[in-house]
C-alpha cells in the first residue's frame, strides 16, 4: 500500500476556495469575455489547491467541473481550449501534476445521464463528457467518473443500454471514463455485469455498497481486472451523516470505514477520494497515519 494516494473533491476549506459560475443573463449582458475570466479565475484557484495538496502530501485531487462557467451552453461560442491563455496556465498545471505524480479526476454531475430512455437526455450528457474530456486532457488527469443513471422499470435493459452508447463514444472518452456503483440502484455487481458488455473499468464506493449490495460481498480482485490498461484502481470512501447505511456524508471519515476499506483491498493498492464535507480536512489524519507506518 505504499503507493497509496488518498485525495478529495474540488474545494479546499482552509483556502476558503470559491469556483466562479455565471448566470446565462450576465453572460448575455457581458459576453464570452466574462467566461474567460471566471475560467482563468477558477484554473488558477486549481493550481493554488494542487500546490497547497503538495505541501500537505496530498496527491490526488477531483477538479470541479464548473471550471469553465458554462462549459455547454450554446451561449458559450468561446474555444476555450484552444485559447493561448488557457493552454498556458493548463500546461503549467499538467507540468506540476506531471512532475509530482499527482492523480487529478473529474466527476459529472447528476443529469449526465448516457443510459436515459430520452435521446436528448443522451445527447447532452455526450457533450458533457466532450466537455470534461477536454478538461482531463489539459490538466493531464487520469479519470472521469460517472454513475450508470437510471433503472427505467427495467435494470438489465438499463445496463444494456449504457454499455452501447459507451461503446459509441469516442475513445478519448472511453480512456477516462470509469463506472461508479450507485447507493440505491447499481450496485457492484451491477456495474460489473456493465464492465462485462462494454469494457469500462469499475470505480468502488465502498459506502454506497454499504447502503446498497443485494446482501453479495465484494471480491476487490475482481474489481482490479477491471482496471488491466487503465492504471491504479480508483476507490471512494465515505461515512454516513448519522449512521453506517444513512446516505448522507458526515464531515469527516472514520477510522472503522477507512480500515473496513483497507480491508476490502488486502493489499491492493489503489488510490482512495475522500467524499467527506471537510474536504481536506477528513484526508489529513490519515495521510499523516500512512506516512508514520
Amino acid at each position: 500500500m505504499n503507493n497509496m494516494r488518498l485525495g478529495y473533491a474540488c474545494m479546499n476549506t482552509e483556502l476558503k476556495t470559491v469556483f466562479r459560475t455565471l448566470r446565462v443573463a450576465t453572460a448575455e449582458a457581458e459576453g464570452t469575455g466574462k467566461i474567460k475570466e471566471l475560467t482563468m479565475k477558477n484554473f488558477e484557484t486549481t493550481l493554488e489547491i494542487l500546490r497547497w495538496n503538495l505541501k500537505n502530501d496530498i496527491y490526488f485531487y477531483r477538479a470541479s467541473s464548473s471550471i469553465v462557467p458554462l462549459s455547454t451552453h450554446p451561449i458559450n461560442d468561446w474555444n476555450w481550449w484552444e485559447d493561448p491563455e488557457v493552454l498556458a496556465i493548463t500546461d503549467e498545471i499538467r507540468l506540476f501534476v506531471n512532475t509530482h505524480n499527482m492523480r487529478v479526476s473529474v466527476h459529472p454531475g447528476q443529469y449526465t445521464v448516457i443510459n436515459s430512455p430520452k435521446p436528448e437526455v443522451v445527447r447532452k450528457s455526450i457533450e458533457d463528457l466532450e466537455y470534461h474530456d477536454q478538461l482531463i486532457q489539459l490538466l493531464g488527469g487520469s479519470d472521469i467518473i460517472l454513475h450508470t443513471g437510471g433503472a427505467y422499470g427495467d435494470k438489465d435493459v438499463a445496463k444494456q443500454r449504457f454499455a452501447a452508447v459507451y461503446l459509441s463514444l469516442s475513445p478519448s472518452i472511453r480512456k477516462w471514463l470509469r463506472l461508479e456503483n450507485d447507493d440505491k440502484t447499481f450496485t457492484v455487481r451491477d456495474v460489473l455485469d456493465v464492465h462485462s458488455m462494454c469494457g469500462v473499468p469499475v470505480c468502488f464506493d465502498i459506502h454506497h455498497h454499504n447502503c446498497n449490495n443485494d446482501g453479495e460481498p465484494v471480491d476487490f480482485s475482481e474489481i482490479l481486472k477491471t482496471w488491466q490498461g487503465f492504471g491504479t484502481p480508483k476507490v471512494h470512501i465515505s461515512t454516513g451523516k448519522e449512521g453506517f447505511t444513512d446516505l448522507r456524508h458526515h464531515e469527516l471519515v472514520s477510522e472503522s470505514d477507512f480500515q473496513q476499506l483497507i480491508r476490502q483491498l488486502n493489499g491492493i493498492d489503489a488510490d482512495i477520494m475522500f467524499e467527506a464535507k471537510l474536504k481536506e480536512q477528513s484526508v489529513l489524519p490519515f495521510v499523516r497515519q500512512l506516512m508514520n507506518n
